[in-house]
């Protein structure tokens, strides 16, 4: 049985994102005392005892707002309200009501679907005594909460699991799929591949840049395959960034390369590779994520103009310590490339988990010293024995008698010497020396 669905709609700034996070248990949505820092839809899971629901958060609902970026949001709005089983309406109970409230009040009626109003910031009984005004909204269903002290919430919930349709315990969660999160600098048209993979706005796209904020997850089916994809925020140089929200935002862009296990890096094909892009390579680099390079808008480059062999070569020139992921030319406007993109995060997915043999590691790094020997200090380098010790990033433990001496360059050797046998094509490969067991001499007698 799916989960019942509960959108959370209301107009900018009364405390959405913030009781999202306070339902779904964790900062998934970014907070910011400013109007309108949510813009895309985010989805989470709320539970209730045994009862459990998808709860989606969305951006500051403004139906007659002439902005366009404004509209767009009101969209997807619309969009969660359509999707949704259930609506829970917040309204800041100390501000009282506004005309704007009243006309959402209106678009909700129409919906047809069930609406709880959250009168959100009631710390106490001098903000409850102002619930009265809330009522004039039509909806008999009012609940003082809370969002930030928690206060009220469980009362909310109770009332929506009692009123959700086929409220019964959840089924057994099945696996999530493969988690690719999407990177890039701002403008580089992250939101819209996601989209174009979809089939579907499912993310908002705008021609202003730093239209993402939130990191927005989203699952879905591709060729029978199960994924999540996450888009995520574009990604500036530090010294650039100086708005708190826009911090913030890249904040969680980066640790949604924590959290996924393929990492598209999106380069723009109008543009030649920047320090920008080498700097987000290297936080998917550092962070041990099998990565994907795509060129994306590779419609907009004149038809014999480049060869991609050379857009290829000049990638790997800017961006040497990825040369091992692979490169894929997409379109997300014409959808060019969205199959072989993603018979490369199959394929790195895969080689990013793949286990060798201890003895066959063993050998062939046993092989690789002996080909190339090396002495520390007048002290040859001596193996003992190695085996793969971890996965996503493939992680080797290599027992040497000078494990703290080796030269960087002689390790990338070690690496070569790993990629040749072993492929992992698309991810790092992580090397850790140790100390190799010093064997005790007999006494004699």
């Amino acid at each position: 049985m799916l989960r019942p669905v509960v959108a959370i709609v209301g107009r900018p700034n009364v405390g959405k994102s913030t009781l999202f996070n306070r339902l779904v248990g964790r900062r998934q949505a970014l907070v910011r005392d400013v109007p309108g820092v949510t813009r895309d839809r985010l989805y989470g899971r709320v539970s209730f005892g045994r009862w459990e629901a998808t709860v989606v958060d969305t951006g500051g609902f403004d139906p007659s707002a002439e902005e366009d970026l404004v509209q767009a949001v009101s969209r997807h709005v619309k969009a969660a309200i359509q999707e949704s089983d259930l609506v829970l309406f917040v309204v800041d109970c100390r501000a009282g009501l506004t005309p704007l409230e009243e006309e959402i009040a209106g678009i909700l009626r129409k919906s047809g679907r069930p609406v709880f109003v959250a009168a959100n910031k009631a710390e106490g009984p001098a903000q409850e005594a102002l619930l009265g005004e809330v009522y004039r909204l039509g909806f008999p269903r009012v609940f003082a909460v809370s969002a930030e002290h928690g206060r009220g919430v469980a009362e909310l919930l109770e009332a929506l699991s009692q009123a959700a349709p086929g409220a019964a315990p959840a089924p057994a969660p099945a696996g999530e799929g493969l988690r690719v999160a999407v990177v890039g600098h701002p403008n580089v048209g992250k939101s819209s591949l996601v989209n174009a993979l979809l089939g579907s706005e499912r993310v908002l796209v705008h021609e202003v840049p730093g239209t993402t904020r939130d990191a927005v997850d989203t699952p879905f089916s591709f060729r029978g395959r199960d994924y999540v994809l996450i888009d995520t925020a574009g990604i500036r140089r530090k010294g650039k960034v100086t708005a708190p929200l826009e911090k913030l935002a890249v904040v969680m862009a980066l640790k949604s390369l924590e959290r996924c296990q393929v990492a598209i890096v999106l380069l723009d094909a109008s543009e030649a590779v920047t320090a920008q892009d080498a700097h987000i390579a290297g936080y998917a680099h550092e962070a041990g994520r099998a990565i994907v390079i795509a060129v994306n808008k590779w419609d907009l480059v004149p038809h014999g103009m480049v060869r991609r062999a050379e857009v290829v070569a000049q990638i790997h020139d800017r961006l040497p310590f990825i040369e091992y992921a692979p490169v894929a030319f997409t379109s997300a406007v014409t959808r060019l490339g969205l199959e072989a993109l993603f018979d490369l995060v199959d394929q790195v997915g895969e080689e990013a988990v793949k286990r060798i043999p201890p003895g066959l590691v063993s050998k062939t790094l046993g092989a690789a010293m002996e080909r190339r020997p090396v002495s520390i200090r007048g002290v040859p380098l001596t193996f003992h024995s190695a085996a793969q010790v971890g996965v996503g990033p493939p992680t080797f433990a290599i027992r040497v008698n000078q494990p703290d001496k080796i030269h960087f360059s002689y390790e990338r050797y070690l690496v070569s010497s790993v990629r040749q046998a072993f492929g992992f094509a698309g991810s790092p490969v992580r090397l850790l020396f140790r100390r190799a067991p010093v064997r005790k001499r007999r006494k004699r007698r």
